[in-house]
This record gives structure tokens, sequence and C-alpha cells, in this order.
């Protein structure tokens, strides 16, 4: 600015009247904060104030008027006592092994496809983002439907009573769950390996050391990524609900996501009792990072430095090859095949009591599906909510990632950041609890709030069991772009909208959209939000496909169950594939390279 220019702006500011002036400075000084204090109106309406209002029924009984029924802390003593407490144990016992054997998955993953030249690495680590996708509640709906008394295998006559009665209980719970969270550990572990460097494995080999030796000597410097991944299946398995609905629940192995629904589906509703199986699940979830943090303490893991080399591909022999491919498809076919086959081979079927025979063969349950409007509706409502939450929680995710890494506010980073990371680990029968609880009060509806029993509350807890994981997953696209390329924006007339277009979006389109793509999903087939807080009348896919099966029409849910899923694939390769053709070609190179970092 010139001299003259200077002059004359501070003659115009003069100017105006003192009152103005102050006015002025006031709203500019609240302008860039109004963004910010949205948000945070938005986070405690999702999230914190609906959770916390309703876990504190279990310390203060009766907290918003509500009946007290038991009084003090007496909701915990009658947590655990009985079949509740058999549930909590229950559930420790199952996440404990689940977690094991998930990691030691993970890491069998990890080695052969990122430090190995096994054959066709590409489609087997495809094949565990499809594993990552895939509900619980179905892949335990395919073993079942494969394996139980007069399933599938019965009508061709062959006789798996005895597997039967071993696998559902405590035995099959855990090999669902720990094929369901071998994704979770396999992505934590190979982070862990794609930053060590092949001189520790040279190393090892120089002095002697075979396969195992080497493994043993590489392991316990990943050991930070192991433990998460130990942590992660955990609490995901504490969490889970789709087992606990369906194996579980019939093979009459209680667990605390079911004892929690039990207590909230019940009348009267026991929201003392149900808060405080809340309170054992959170803190449940939080022991492994506790075991995680000692585990680790005054220990150096520090292996990364400037002479690090890439690591070197074992060559495996022909043998080895032959191995390894049979072991992985071996994995797949128990996490994936078997359930696939008793899904789609149970949809076809006429009904489960005759023999096997070119006839049993039928089409009609995926014409039911498609023509019946009791059936069709709730897919399409699905669907509709599935694009719904997928498109906001990315627009409200980037807001909060933007939050999270944004370096003149590092408090309220942290905040946010310790809100979502507590919000990962929150189980969603949790927080579809706090919502029956919180927007079900009569203060609510003096605020002019009255979603209680409609779809959108469904709607609004689906952005927000979709935020927190959602929000994570940008953080890291989101703090990789520089802000001085929106401020270069700025300076050659662009607005803020324009700046946002040109200069930031190409970076994060391709990271975006596999976030949409996830949230969609996972939004598709959600259980525990929809099985407490769908409407009347308005049952979302996965509560129709528990409400068929409930009531042996194992054909109509299984159709559902195939169509669900291929419309979530289909939608996959549709998205990915309007991204390929219409997207520049510049936003497609800059995204793949922040989405491989």
């Amino acid at each position: 600015m010139t001299p003259t220019a200077l002059v004359e702006n501070q003659r115009a500011s003069t100017s105006i009247p003192r009152h103005r002036r102050v006015l002025s400075d006031v709203l500019g000084s609240w302008t860039p904060k109004v963004p910010s204090m949205l948000l945070w109106f938005i986070m405690s309406l999702l999230l914190v104030i609906p959770v916390l209002a309703f876990l504190g029924q279990a310390i203060i009984p009766g907290l918003f008027g509500t009946p007290k029924g038991l009084t003090g802390l007496a909701s915990f003593k009658h947590a655990l006592t009985g079949t509740t407490l058999r549930g909590v144990l229950d559930s420790l016992i199952v996440s404990i092994f689940s977690a094991l054997l998930a990691a030691a998955c993970g890491i069998f993953l990890a080695l052969l496809t990122k430090r190995t030249n096994v054959i066709a690495k590409k489609w087997w680590s495809m094949m565990t983002w499809v594993l990552l996708l895939v509900p619980t509640y179905l892949i335990t709906e395919g073993w079942q439907r494969l394996f139980e008394p007069h399933g599938v295998l019965y009508n061709i006559g062959i006789n798996t009573s005895s597997f039967y009665h071993v696998f559902f209980g405590p035995v099959g719970v855990i090999v669902v769950l720990s094929t369901a969270g071998t994704p979770f550990a396999y992505l934590a572990i190979s982070s862990g390996l794609l930053g060590l460097g092949s001189e520790f494995e040279d190393a090892a080999r120089v002095h002697g050391s075979g396969a195992l030796a080497t493994l043993r000597a590489v392991l316990p410097i990943i050991a930070p990524a192991i433990m998460s991944a130990l942590a992660i299946v955990f609490a995901e398995s504490m969490s889970d609900f789709g087992v606990a609905s369906t194996l579980a629940a019939q093979a009459n192995f209680p667990v605390a996501t079911y004892s929690l629904f039990n207590a909230i589906d019940s009348f009267p509703l026991n929201f003392g009792v149900a808060a405080a199986i809340g309170w054992i699940l959170v803190v449940a979830a939080g022991i492994p990072i506790l075991v995680q943090s000692k585990a680790l303490r005054g220990r150096s893991y520090e292996v990364l430095s400037g002479r690090t080399r890439n690591p070197r591909l074992s060559v495996l022999s022909n043998r080895g090859q032959l191995l390894a491919v049979a072991s992985l498809a071996l994995f797949f076919t128990v996490a994936l095949g078997v359930p696939a086959i008793g899904v789609i081979s149970a949809s076809l079927l006429s009904n489960f009591g005759s023999n096997f025979s070119v006839h049993s063969l039928t089409l009609a349950n995926y014409r039911d599906v498609l023509h019946s409007r009791q059936l069709f509706a709730p897919l399409s409502l699905s669907t509709a909510l599935s694009f719904l939450t997928a498109t906001l929680t990315v627009a409200l995710g980037i807001a909060v990632a933007r939050a999270m890494t944004n370096p003149r506010a590092k408090a309220a980073a942290k905040l946010i950041d310790l809100i979502m990371l507590g919000s990962v680990a929150l189980p969603g029968i949790v927080l579809a609890a706090g919502y029956i609880f919180f927007y079900n009060l009569p203060a609510m509806s003096s605020f002019g709030i009255n979603i209680y029993g409609t779809t959108k509350l469904l709607a609004l807890g689906y952005l927000a069991g979709a935020l927190p994981s959602t929000a994570r997953l940008l953080v890291g696209p989101v703090s990789q772009v520089q802000s001085n390329l929106k401020d270069a924006a700025r300076v050659h007339g662009a607005s803020g909208r324009v700046s946002w277009l040109k200069t930031q979006l190409p970076l994060l389109a391709r990271p975006v959209l596999w976030a949409w793509l996830l949230t969609f999903a996972k939004t598709l087939l959600e259980l525990p939000l929809s099985q407490l807080l769908y409407a009347p009348n308005f049952p979302p896919i996965s509560v129709s496909i528990n409400k068929l099966t409930a009531g042996y029409d194992f054909g109509g849910g299984t159709a559902m169950s195939v169509i669900s899923l291929a419309l979530a694939l289909g939608v996959f390769l549709v998205a990915a594939g309007l991204f390929r053709l219409l997207a520049p070609s510049g936003w497609q190179k800059v995204g793949e390279g922040l989405t491989a970092k």
C-alpha cells in the first residue's frame, strides 16, 4: 500500500463514528469464531450431551426428572450380578481371545502382502477391505444358514449337528469376531511394517537366524502397531452388537451389549442398569489403551531415519508360494467364503424342509424383495439414509478435521481430538441408548425438537455414529494441505469458495471419495443404531433382515442380505468409475499420492 493510500485509509477510518468502529471491531473479532461455535454446538448435540446425559443415569438416578427406580449406585450393583454380570464376563473373555487371534491373523496377512512377493497380493489386500465392509450379523447369518439344523447342508444330506453344537456358542462368537477384527489389525500392523526398513531383518539373517528367529527379532520393533491392533480389535469386539443379537442370543450365550439392549427394550425402560452397563463398556474400551501405555512406557521404538532403506521383498520358493496362497485362501474361505455360500445358497432355496433338488432352486425370494413394498421399502429407505449420511458426514468430517489440525487453536484441537477418539471407542448401542433417553426428554419438546420416534432421529444417529471415524480418516489428508495455497488464491482475487474448489478440493478429492464410500457401505447395513432408533412402520434394511430371519423367513432375509451387499458393491464400483472418468487427471494423481501416504 502506498503512503498516499495509507493516509486516505486512515482518514476514512477516523471519519466513521467511534461507536460504529467499536461495533465493527467486535463483530469482526467474532466473525471467525462463528463456524467454530457452530461446530461445537453440532458436536455437543450429536455426541457429547446425549451420551453424558444417558450415562449420568447410573450415577444420579432421576436425572432430568426420569423415574428413579434404583437409588444411589445400586444400578452398578444390579449390573454386576446374575445374568448381566455373566454377560460382562463373557464379553471380556471373547474380546480377549478375538483380539489375540485377530492380531495373529493381521500379522500373518501383513507379512505376506507387504514383505513377500506372494501371488496376487493386491487381490488379497482388496479382500481384506471387503471383509471390513461386511457387518458381523451377516457373517453370522451365513454360518447359521449353512450349518443349522434343516439348513443348506442338511438339505443335501450332510449331517452337521455335531459341528453346530460346537460352533454355535463361544467358539463361533470368537471365530466371527476375530475374522471381522482382522482387517483392523491388518491396517494397524501394515502401517508399522511399511515404516520398518529391511536392515533389521538383514542383520538377523547375517547372524544365522532362520525365518522364525528373524520374525521374533522384528516383531518387538513394531510392538506399538501390534498393541494398537490388540486395542482396536478388543474395543470393537466389546462393542459389537451384530453377533450379540444373532449367534450369541440364539445360543443363550449372554454378552454385555445384548444385556444393555434388553434393559432399553424392556418395559418399563431401565435406564439406570443400561447406563451402568454402558459405563462398563466404555471403561472396558480403555483397558487395552492403558495396558498399551504401560507396556510401551520407557522404551524407544524410533527406527525411521535418513538412512532407512525401503524394505526388500522376500522371494518365496515354489513351495513357499503354494503354502502362502493356500493359507490366504483358507483364511478368506473361513472369513468370507463360508458365510457367502451360506447366504447365497439359502436365498436360492424355496424352503429348508424339503430335500435338495433342482426344483428347490428358485429366484422367488429375490422377486419378493424387489416387488413387495414391505420388503423393498426398507431397502430404498436405507439407501436414501446412507446417501444422506455419507454426504453430511464427509462435509462435517472435513470441518472437524480442519479444526483438529488448526495450529492456531491447539487447546481446542486437542479437546476435539479427545472427543473424536472417545467416540470412536464408544459402542454404538450406548450411543443409541443415549439418543433414546435424551431426545425423549420433555425439555426437548419445549425447545421445539420433536424428533423422537421419527426417521429424523435415526438419520441423526447415523451421522453421530459415522462422524468420529470419518473425521479421523480425513485428518491425515487435511493436515497435509498447506494453508498458504488458499492464501495465494485469495491474493489473486479468488473468493473463499473458489479458492477452496481450486486449491484444496483437488488435493482431497480421492480421500473424500473413499471416506464417502466407506461411510455409505457401513451405514447401509448398520444394526445397533437401526435396531433402537428406527421409526415404527419404517424399518431400515438391517432391522427388516433380522425380523424376517426371526420369523423363519430365511429365504427372504438372505435374499435381502445379498441384494444389500450387491447394492453397496455397485455403488462402490459406479462411484469409483465415475471418479476415474470425470475427475481431472490432476485430481486423480494428487489424490492418489495423498492416499498412499
